[in-house]
């Protein structure tokens, strides 16, 4: 089993990344804040603005120590990472089993992520008794039931996709009723990207970012291509693989932005709001996500399919795993993580 080593989250955007030695020095203002060993090291995310130096990023190349590299504002602007382990070979049969088997793929990730998304309704069902007769959520709950039936009676991948953003606007519209403590100054009224328009919608833009570097990481150590997905569609400069992968996993991050909200470990201090109308995660609201964030990741889960144990974020590794074993036809079926 893979080793969960450390992820490096640079989230200062005045610091610079240099190279010495067998060691990775993070300065701000030419003084040394940081130094660890690449052995300790299996993923950098910077949020700086000033970079890192030509000598550091060829030593990670060397490691397959991929840098990715996000805004302040949690928008993922590039990665330098080593070369694809794996062949040229899996790379043919990665994009013809995906061209044969398309629908099928799709069909099962967004199967497995209404069902997901159903769980973190009922985890808040479970919790909040005052809820349950809630006839808006019991509506909801009706609709990601009734996507999952759906999804499989389509005929094309675009018909799944219309069935997945139908779900996905009946599953936003009652959000803000899963975030139940009282005392929360924010409301969600509806799901807003590019760029964010509150702190709820900030903050899941932002771990969904951090969330799909985890799997387009992942992807590159198993061998497959996490530019050439199934579901979304090919784009220049963007991990489709790793965005059709963490649609399943979806609900790992829904599920840590409302415990966020929930137990008030943000507030009205850790946003910051533009002129536009957009709002970003401030430096102080950033650390404390990274932080929490691989806390969780450390802690322990069951998965359903090898019925053991595993840190949550070995999950990405688990299910690239096992996607680059049905590309290469040591399975028949690749299995999407469901959630308990």
């Amino acid at each position: 089993m893979r080793r969960l080593l450390n992820t490096i989250y640079v989230t200062n955007e005045n610091t610079y990344l240099i190279l010495d030695g067998e060691n990775l020095v993070c300065k701000l203002d030419d003084e040394v804040k940081l130094r660890i060993p690449f052995d300790n090291i299996e993923n950098i995310v910077c949020f700086n603005y000033a970079g890192c130096s030509p000598a550091l990023m060829g030593k990670c190349v060397k490691k397959l120590i991929p840098i990715n590299f996000i805004s302040p504002q949690g928008k993922f602007l590039a990665k330098v990472c080593g070369e694809t382990k794996g062949n040229v070979f899996l790379r043919v049969q990665q994009i013809d089993k995906f061209r044969e088997h398309g629908l099928e793929l799709t069909q099962n990730t967004m199967a497995a992520k209404f069902s997901n998304t159903r769980q973190v309704i009922k985890r808040t069902l479970h919790d909040n008794a005052a809820l349950r007769d809630d006839e808006t959520i019991k509506g909801v709950l009706d609709v990601l039931a009734d996507g999952i039936e759906k999804v499989y009676r389509a005929a094309t991948v675009e018909e799944v996709v219309g069935i997945e953003g139908n779900c996905a606007q009946n599953y936003f519209s009652i959000f803000n009723k899963l975030i139940t403590n009282v005392k929360v100054p924010f409301t969600f009224e509806f799901r807003s990207k590019r760029p964010p328009l509150d702190p709820v919608n900030a903050v899941l833009s932002f771990v969904y970012t951090l969330s799909t570097s985890e799997y387009a990481s992942a992807l590159e150590t198993v061998g497959l291509d996490s530019y050439i997905g199934f579901c979304h569609a090919l784009r220049s400069g963007r991990t489709s693989l790793a965005s059709d992968l963490v649609e399943e996993a979806r609900c790992l991050a829904e599920r840590f932005t409302l415990t966020m909200f929930n137990l008030q470990i943000l507030g009205e201090k850790d946003f910051e709001r533009q002129i536009s109308g957009a709002v970003w995660l401030n430096d102080e609201g950033r650390k404390k996500v990274l932080t929490k964030w691989q806390e969780r990741k450390r802690k322990d889960m069951m998965h359903p399919i090898l019925k053991q144990k595993i840190p949550v974020g070995l999950l990405p590794y688990v299910q690239s795993n096992f996607l680059a074993k049905y590309v290469r036809g040591d399975i028949e079926e690749y299995p999407p993580f469901l959630q308990k």
